[in-house]
């Protein structure tokens, strides 16, 4: 008989939680046709423990959601917006955007030095509008919303490292690297068809503890109104389309856990104004390094003195990420990689959601708010 949630262990510092979890954050890269049977031969442990204790750590709140990920580059255009308002508004824009856009991901609150250039940028987020729909045109009805005085919309144009792997990550020594720098990915909308779209749609929904099972896409498929068969066909072929991420667990990144455990404390942005031609080179070298959760080639613009390589690491002490920079700064520095500028945004509030890519849900969201969705496509 199965233990009951009670009595399982859900200290993400529990040995066979952490040994889980350095699995599962992020290590399951792509499609798999049983991702939790995955985990367990990765983790060297029965899937039946790893399906235990992840349906433990999930109602407890210590995981807080499962799901499938997507490289939602290749789905939707998006950026990174920075928002400059009044210091008296800036928590209530942080809600507005967090409760009220579902197409915001991250929404961040940052802080840097206050004689650094866009330190008046405080609030942060990440935004992707289904295809068909206007980027430019959904950040101008945000601004009036919330009350932005200014913005700047940083799209991706490359991508060097995605993935979040705090249990892993734990004890990194700084300057730890891959052999090779990291590929440099293409920011290029993909497009598809109804059908991909349905089984896309149940694919990425988050997992409740009770699909917490062996063959757990049987269920959606299912949903999606197809067989397991064509499930697994149509998501292995949207895995070629190179729109598929990884299935991963996530943990809170800087809040306490259930248990009271914070696995990181701190979050920071890193920029590296770089000489232009160069970016690529510049943003493979510092994907390789291990600490980094993201990595991109963004174009910041005169409001950030130029930067055009961007990153996000994490840790539980600033003095630890700020090691990590100045190994990383110190590599650039080796390869004759010269850096006209740098900054370190410091992350504090912070709420993270899946940002919504479908383009019926945004037809809904712009009904919903009184809007013709005719009004927010592209021209």
């Amino acid at each position: 008989m199965a233990a009951s949630v009670e009595s399982v262990p859900l200290a993400t510092s529990d040995p066979i939680n952490a040994q889980i979890l350095a699995v599962s954050e992020d290590r399951i890269i792509g499609y798999q046709r049983d991702p939790f049977l995955g985990i367990a031969r990765e983790a060297d442990l029965p899937v039946a423990t790893v399906l235990e204790r992840l349906r433990a750590m999930l109602c407890a709140g210590v995981i807080r959601r499962i799901r499938q990920t997507l490289l939602a580059t290749s789905l939707a255009d998006g950026a990174l917006c920075a928002w400059q308002l009044p210091e008296a508004r800036l928590d209530a824009a942080f809600d507005h955007l967090f409760q009220h856009d579902p197409f915001s991901g991250h929404v961040v609150i940052r802080s840097t030095d206050a004689a650094n250039p866009g330190a008046n940028y405080r609030l942060w987020t990440t935004l992707k509008v289904p295809q068909g729909f206007s980027l430019a045109r959904h950040a101008a009805y945000l601004a009036g919303r919330i009350g932005a005085e200014h913005y700047r919309l940083m799209p991706a144009r490359k991508l060097f490292a995605l993935g979040v792997g705090h249990v892993r990550r734990r004890g990194m020594e700084p300057g730890s690297r891959a052999e090779v720098p990291a590929d440099a990915i293409d920011v290029q909308v993909v497009q598809l068809t109804d059908l991909e779209w349905r089984v896309l749609t149940e694919l990425k929904r988050e997992f409740t503890p009770d699909e917490l099972v062996p063959d757990p896409w049987v269920g959606r498929a299912e949903a999606a109104g197809v067989s397991p068969g064509t499930f697994h066909e149509v998501a292995e072929g949207l895995m070629q389309k190179q729109v598929i991420g990884r299935f991963s667990t996530f943990l809170e990144h800087v809040k306490p856990l259930a248990t009271g455990e914070r696995v990181t404390r701190f979050n920071a942005l890193f920029h590296w104004a770089v000489p232009p031609g160069r970016e690529v080179e510049a943003g493979r070298e510092v994907g390789r390094h291990h600490i980094m959760t993201h990595a991109y080639w963004r174009e910041g613009g005169p409001e950030f003195r130029n930067v055009n390589v961007m990153g996000v690491a994490h840790g539980t002490d600033k003095p630890t990420v700020l090691a990590h920079k100045a190994a990383i700064d110190a590599h650039l520095a080796e390869l004759g990689i010269p850096i006209a500028y740098t900054n370190v945004f410091w992350g504090g509030r912070s709420e993270i959601k899946p940002s919504e890519i479908s383009p019926l849900a945004y037809a809904q969201w712009c009904r919903s708010a009184g809007m013709d969705p005719q009004t927010m496509r592209e021209s």
